[in-house]
């Protein structure tokens, strides 16, 4: 099961940080991914980290304003959203793949969380 959570309304340039709760599986051993819908839009990738978070990899829409990020120990994976510009607004999604490395497909989804960034 994965639970996303951190979502809300934000103004332009501000920040926030969305967390994914992990169960059911061995986290420690799955690579995770961040995903978004915009309104209107097909679901994107953002984000993904290996099992081990030594590596990651981002949407280039993202690179630079974005950190993805896990703590094992916590079954919880995270992102980390600085400089938020308007057309970051979306449904964001976390997903676990089904091995360690840092690949794009995933095999389970959670529920999303809504960010909205206002100009």
């Amino acid at each position: 099961k994965l639970q996303a959570s951190g979502g809300g309304l934000v103004q332009a340039g501000g920040s926030l940080r969305l967390s994914c709760a992990a169960s059911g599986r061995t986290f420690s051993s799955y690579r995770m991914g961040w995903f978004r819908q915009p309104p209107g839009k097909e679901r994107e990738f953002v984000a993904v980290i290996s099992a081990s978070g030594a590596f990651t990899d981002y949407a280039n829409s993202v690179k630079g304003r974005f950190t993805i990020s896990r703590d094992n120990a916590k079954n919880t994976l995270y992102l980390q959203m600085d400089n938020l510009k308007p057309e970051d607004t979306a449904v964001y999604y976390c997903a676990q793949g089904s091995g360690p490395s840092a690949s794009v497909t995933m095999k389970y989804w959670g529920k999303g969380t809504l960010v909205t960034v206002s100009s």
